[in-house]
């Protein structure tokens, strides 16, 4: 990076590139930012900035999209153009940064682009624009304007419109961080002064760097939310039992398995994924076998438990990764929902007699959650679900399907500090061989 540049330009740069690549390759924004941050040697409050401005463009991208179009006589054929404008859009509506920052950069950006030397004065135009009728603009923000429509069709059918409106009403808001402790949850709660949750998570109350907080170097604690915390607890593992993580990475399941003494074979088919799980496990002083290896090919039977947290779509997650919900589409749902099926299969393979199998999603799809254990039961007669009971989780009764099986919504959760209420959106259920051992 050029330290004579002018202040700024490289976390807009950043996220302009983040934001650009992570639409054309519809990929997870997280992975193109780890990817493109090094080039720019940014410092890590910058590197946050940068990360602030592409994840807010997703967070609203229907409102920037609609503001843009309506000031613009025609769409310009350049999608990094748009891109650009877009970044610029949403640090005028939504972040704290001064106007003619987020304006000056924009054109500065353009004009070290040879490619886009010649829209300094359009964008100039158009971000000032945007600038001053922005009172206007966000007083027609509607709910549904930043979920695509494909994702409003399908919750709408599968929750029913007021359910569907208060899922996309609550993709508006950041989500909160949820951490897992080993022990003493009361006490961890009031030293880093934040709430403990029904369910035994703790939830911070103030944002700051999760490396400066007390307990991190030591290992007493990890980031994990409070839904995702869920499957690994209705595992029920105990001492000495032999357990397998499937899809484990990045360890926050893993690391819960670990804690009640049980042997963990954690597995995940990306050896990056499966390094980073190992980190995480050394810095918690848990031990687990680990292999990067995938979990359909792996062959070792005769396991007591298994947790499978299946890849799927995500949409659970979209207030954590708006990127999901525009990189994402239909026919991921149903790649994934054939995944999901054959990995349940190969889980009911590897289990004893009698053993258990916990799976698990993050989406809010019902090809990847509640149809998926309903079809997991028609195949496997020789397995039946072990209902969910309110007191496994904090007594929090209502996110418990009529089946048995657990349905937590991204607007659940609701705590007294709006902005620190709601969860991940997870399915979970929990199977049972009948056989014994």
């Amino acid at each position: 990076m050029d330290h004579s540049e002018q202040a700024g330009l490289g976390p807009r740069r950043l996220a302009w590139k983040t934001v650009a690549e992570t639409m054309k390759r519809r990929v997870p924004l997280d992975d193109v930012l780890e990817e493109l941050a090094p080039a720019e040697a940014l410092s890590p409050r910058d590197e946050a900035l940068a990360r602030a401005i592409a994840i807010v463009t997703f967070r609203r991208l229907g409102t920037i999209g609609r503001a843009l179009r309506e000031r613009l006589n025609k769409e310009p054929r350049d999608e990094r153009l748009m891109h650009l404008l877009a970044i610029g859009a949403a640090q005028i509506l939504f972040l704290d940064v001064p106007d003619h920052a987020a304006v000056d950069t924009a054109v500065a950006l353009a004009q070290e682009d040879p490619k886009l030397s010649h829209a300094g004065g359009f964008i100039n135009a158009v971000l000032r624009r945007v600038a001053r009728e922005k009172e206007a603009i966000l007083a027609e923000s509607d709910s549904w304007l930043n979920t695509p429509t494909w994702l409003e069709a399908r919750w709408i059918a599968q929750y029913g419109e007021p359910l569907a409106r208060k899922i996309a009403e609550a993709h508006r808001s950041m989500a909160s961080v949820d951490l897992t402790v080993k022990e003493k949850p009361e006490d961890w709660a009031e030293r880093l002064g934040g709430v403990l949750l029904p369910t035994g998570s703790i939830r911070l109350v103030e944002r700051t760097a999760i490396r400066d907080l007390p307990g991190y170097e030591e290992g007493a604690w990890w980031v994990q939310d409070a839904a995702a915390a869920l499957p690994a607890r209705l595992l029920n593992a105990k001492p000495g039992e032999r357990i397998a993580d499937l899809c484990a990475a990045p360890g926050g399941k893993t690391a819960q398995i670990a804690s009640t003494g049980a042997e963990v074979l954690a597995v995940d088919r990306s050896p990056r994924r499966v390094k980073r799980l190992e980190e995480n496990l050394a810095r918690l002083n848990f031990k687990a076998e680990t292999r990067a290896i995938d979990a359909e090919k792996l062959d070792e039977p005769a396991f007591d438990a298994i947790l499978l947290d299946a890849p799927c779509s995500a949409t659970g997650t979209i207030r954590r990764h708006p990127d999901v919900a525009w990189t994402k589409g239909e026919e991921d749902i149903r790649k994934l929902s054939g995944l999901q099926s054959r990995l349940l299969d190969k889980a009911a393979a590897l289990l004893k007699p009698g053993g258990r199998l916990v799976y698990c999603t993050c989406s809010l799809e019902a090809e990847e959650g509640e149809r998926q254990a309903e079809a997991f039961l028609a195949r496997h007669p020789d397995f039946v679900r072990r209902p969910i009971e309110p007191a496994e989780i904090g007594g929090w009764a209502e996110c418990i399907t009529p089946q048995g099986d657990l349905r937590t919504l991204p607007f659940q959760l609701e705590l007294a500090d709006h902005d620190r209420s709601g969860l991940d959106g997870f399915f979970v259920a929990r199977f049972v061989h009948k056989g014994t051992a």
